[in-house]
């Protein structure tokens, strides 16, 4: 195999794929890049077994080939060769000759035989949906993703395609026990019987997703083969096998019966936040609301550190209340909305409170009280 290329195209291939390889050198194979060459493009391939990506770059092809290298070794070269075109071309025993101006690296390879199948993905079936949208919803969820592994059913965001009123839309959930977000936005779109029944893209897989959405705000193109999700981008494609298990029915975790509202600006709120964070425990972060119609007391305490109290202007005609939650919980909610003031509603101090936009209807946030 042999080809030249643009530095800064083959450098962006290069990145996107970084964070789909696997790290943990359970198989050498899967920390490679898989690198083929034909007709006037090249095309690489990335996957873990759980997620896969498959894009393509235009690019001089001399002769045609593959060739599967160290996806991080290649690109830390790539990264630092000067602005010039690259020059790659392939040897016996599966060595790697990488030339550029007068800069030679020679890296060794694996066979491009041992790299895992990636599936042949139809064009048939793909639902429309824009990028910008999913990016939002992502967004205001991936942060109440649960990172234990042995919780796999909850190791990625629940989506769900719903009808309402002769109207579809999208419901994004996540949870890690502690937390909850729920996103929901009209979507004009066809129906898939995998998004009706509801189905859960893994951790990883929604990173990428996001990426994506980052990168380009226009449609993205879904749809489900196997039991794998495929989201298509021009001339990318990711594959992501789905979580299986059941979601835990979320619907029975939001309270109904909270009737303690405090109204708060976002920015105070998430400030002092922050202030209060700095002298919490490292390990939970707790700080203690102490509500009240004439305001309300943020506070927290470590006897290893010292003590901070702060005093917040809210909207409320309730009664007295104290209640106790971990700092970075809230400061994760209130980051990821953009709306100026913001409603807490509370029932009492061991009950979930929830927290969204004072006026919006497209998400929510359930979170735990600490009990000290």
């Amino acid at each position: 195999m042999e080809f030249r290329i643009n530095k800064d195209i083959f450098l962006k291939a290069l990145q996107r794929v970084q964070g789909i390889v696997e790290k943990r050198n359970t198989m050498p194979i899967l920390s490679n890049v898989l690198i083929e060459a034909s007709g006037d493009r090249i095309e690489l391939t990335a996957t873990d077994l759980e997620v896969g990506m498959k894009s393509a770059y235009a690019a001089s092809i001399v002769k045609e080939g593959k060739i599967t290298v160290s996806a991080k070794k290649i690109y830390e070269i790539i990264k630092e060769l000067p602005d010039m075109e690259i020059h790659i071309v392939t040897k016996e025993n599966d060595w790697v000759e990488i030339h550029c101006g007068r800069s030679h690296f020679n890296i060794v390879g694996l066979s491009p035989a041992e790299f895992p199948y990636f599936p042949k993905v139809s064009d048939n079936n793909f639902l429309k949906i824009s990028g910008k949208l999913l990016n939002e919803m992502i967004e205001k969820t991936m942060f109440a993703v649960c990172h234990d592994e042995t919780k796999y059913n909850l190791n990625g965001i629940y989506i769900k395609l719903e009808n309402k009123d002769g109207k579809n839309s999208l419901k994004m959930v996540a949870t890690d026990g502690h937390r909850l977000a729920i996103t929901e936005k009209e979507l004009d779109t066809e129906v898939s019987p995998e998004l009706t029944k509801g189905v859960i893209f893994p951790k990883k897989g929604i990173y990428e997703i996001k990426k994506l959405g980052e990168e380009a705000t226009d449609d993205l193109y879904l749809s489900f083969m196997d039991n794998s999700a495929v989201i298509k981008k021009d001339d990318m494609t990711i594959v992501m096998r789905l979580v299986e298990g059941e979601f835990p029915d979320y619907t029975r975790v939001v309270p109904a019966s909270n009737d303690k509202k405090i109204v708060v600006n976002r920015e105070d709120f998430l400030h002092s936040l922050k202030r209060m964070a700095i002298l919490s425990s490292e390990k939970y972060k707790g700080i203690k609301l102490e509500i009240a119609a004439n305001g309300m007391e943020i506070s927290s305490s470590n006897p290893e550190v010292g003590e901070a109290r702060e005093e917040l202007e809210i909207s409320y005609g309730g009664e007295q209340a104290t209640i106790r939650f971990n700092a970075k919980y809230l400061i994760e909610v209130l980051l990821v909305l953009m709306e100026k003031d913001v409603e807490l509603s509370i029932k009492d101090d061991l009950s979930p409170a929830v927290i969204k936009p004072i006026d919006g209807v497209e998400f929510l946030s359930v979170i735990m009280p600490m009990r000290l």
